[in-house]
Parts: structure tokens; sequence; C-alpha cells
């Protein structure tokens, strides 16, 4: 080999290392579209601080606690804890939450009436089907004194959990993404208003009642694998930067309007 072929190789070798060492030094965190634009912000105030993120979008919500399970990114954020523990139990993962982000307001809306005391005996009410959000649709009845559920139950009631229901609902389990296609049947639903904004039917911002910061358990979390121990710091900077900077506030003020909270 000549000394320019090997200066050559040299040359090529450094820059392989120099490369490698960056994707090291890079945190990749997992995200999916509803919470991208703020983190987008939060990934270029990072910049300005001397620490690299690399912001992985995937279009479901099994693909980030594969991907960060297989050790292909640091941390994702986009689950609260229900949704963690199922997808631990379900996809025998070991995953932890590392740091609280926003919590999403979750409400309980109405085409026929305009407040909760209007509801009449035997009103028909609709809640998420599923675990994880079906808990959440009872505990916002329970908030709103429809009925009363067995004590230190959480977020893990189901119609089971009922021990009063003075109004006598008729309460019926629809799949999450379908309850506000039930707003014309029922007299009251469940609602997500990322879906009702969607719908273009009513008017987010006006559910009859808002859960809030007190079920802390629906607080979106940043996420890891149980052996991730952060050594150099970075994904603590990136949570600190993304909870208190001016910039990445204004981004989830832009993004969720006033329906969402912080959960830290």
């Amino acid at each position: 080999m000549t000394k320019t072929a090997r200066l050559a190789l040299g040359l090529s070798l450094s820059l392989l290392a120099a490369g490698l060492a960056q994707a090291a030094q890079t945190l990749k965190l997992g995200t999916t579209a509803a919470f991208a634009p703020p983190l987008e912000v939060a990934v270029k105030e990072a910049a300005r601080q001397g620490l690299e993120v690399e912001l992985v979008e995937f279009t479901d919500w099994n693909a980030p606690n594969i991907t960060l399970a297989n050790g292909d990114i640091d941390a994702n954020y986009f689950q609260h804890i229900p949704f963690l523990e199922n997808a631990n139990r379900e996809g025998g993962f070991r995953l932890k939450p590392f740091a609280p982000g926003i919590i999403n307001n979750v409400g309980l809306y109405s085409k026929k009436y305009k407040a909760i005391a209007e509801l009449p005996d035997g009103a028909k009410v609709a809640i998420a089907n599923d675990p994880v959000n079906g808990g959440r649709g009872l505990q916002l009845l329970q908030k709103a004194g429809l009925i009363r559920l067995k004590d230190g139950v959480g977020y893990k009631a189901t119609l089971d959990d009922i021990v009063a229901n003075p109004r006598h609902l008729q309460i019926i389990e629809l799949e999450a993404v379908q309850l506000v296609r039930a707003l014309d049947d029922v007299d009251l639903a469940q609602g997500y208003p990322h879906y009702i904004r969607l719908a273009g039917t009513l008017d987010p911002n006006g559910a009859l009642l808002f859960d809030g910061i007190e079920n802390k358990e629906y607080v979106i979390q940043f996420v890891t694998r149980a052996d991730y121990a952060d050594p150099e710091g970075k994904l603590r900077k990136f949570v600190d930067i993304y909870q208190h900077s001016p910039a990445v506030r204004a981004a989830l003020d832009q993004a969720h309007g006033k329906l969402y909270q912080p959960g830290w």
C-alpha cells in the first residue's frame, strides 16, 4: 500500500470513528405526530446548548416501545402510565417512566345539554371500551358526581367497580376513536379534544367537564429502558429544556391551546 493510500485509509477511518462518536453522543428520542411539534422546538433549543438530539417519529403506538426495548432509541415520549403498564405486560418489555411531560385533557361532551345537571335520569353515556381509556372515562363520571367507584380502584376501574349510579345512567362502551361519532345518539360521551377537532362538529374546548392534573397517571411520560441510567445526563438536560424553555411552552400552547396542563 502506498503512503498516499495509507493516508487516505487513515483519514477515512478517522472520519468513520468521528461519525460513530457523534452518533453515540446523540440522544435519540421516539415520539408520534401529536407530540412532535413542541419536541422539535426543544431539539433546536438543545442544539443551541450543545446537546444533539435526534427525533424519531413513529406512525403507530406500538413501534416506539418495540424500538426502545430493542435499544435503537434512548427514550420515547408519547404514553402515560396506564398505557406503559399495559405495553410492558403485553409486550414483555422492561420499560420505566423517566420524567413527566404534559397531560392532555379528556372531557365529557354533549350535543344535547349545556351542563351536567341537565342530564335526565337514565341518560345514555358513552365511554371507551378498552382498559387503558375506559377507566379514565369512569373517573370522569365520578368527578362529575354521576357515579361512585370502589375506593382506591383508580384508573383500573371497570363497570364492575361502580358502587353507586343514582341517575341510573345507561353506560355504553365503544372504541375510543368512535366516541365522537356517538354524540348524535347519546346524551353524554367521553371525548378526546384531538378527535373532536378533527370531526369538526363541536368546539373541543366546549366539554361540560375536563379531567385534570389530579389524575397524574395520565401525564405523558419520557420513558426509558429499565437499565437506562443516563450517565451523561443528556436526557435529564433535554427534559429540563422541554419543561422550562419559554419557546417550548409557546409551542405547546400553539399545539394544544388550553387543552393541556404541565405535569411536572
